[in-house]
């Protein structure tokens, strides 16, 4: 199902890339994300887990682990989601019904192609797109 955890993570890897002359703290990632500490440091992990960020224990700050250029968004779309699908079909459709009967198979094909569009659209877009456009926004 579509959350936030991609949009979060993507933030995380652009404070850590623009700011990256100064060690953050979760704390200061989370004020910057405006989540709790604990969601950046879950979502770090997970990006660490990917090879994306590397950081040591007990001592703030992370570094990525190769340039934005070779970082794309569906690397970090990888790395911290948990399902594989974007889409969901609602639980238990009811098995007498035509429609409901159906609608599972139906859908699938359908939501297949989507998530394939939108893996190829963040394979085609990697960190560094991201923070040029930050640029642009910012300035």
């Amino acid at each position: 199902m579509i959350n936030t955890r991609l949009s979060v993570a993507i933030h995380i890897l652009a404070l850590i890339t623009t700011q990256h002359e100064r060690p953050m703290s979760s704390d200061f990632i989370a004020g910057s994300v405006n989540t709790n500490p604990v969601v950046v440091r879950r979502l770090s992990s997970l990006l660490r887990k990917a090879d994306i960020l590397t950081s040591r224990p007990g001592q703030p700050g992370a570094k990525l682990t190769r340039a934005p250029e070779n970082i794309t968004l569906l690397d970090v779309y990888k790395a911290v989601q948990t399902q594989d699908e974007l889409f969901a079909i609602h639980n238990k459709p009811n098995p007498n019904c035509d429609v409901g009967s159906h609608i599972q198979a139906t859908l699938d094909k359908t939501f297949d192609r989507v998530q394939q569009a939108m893996e190829q659209e963040l394979a085609n877009q990697t960190l560094a797109d991201v923070i040029k456009e930050l640029a642009n926004q910012i300035s």
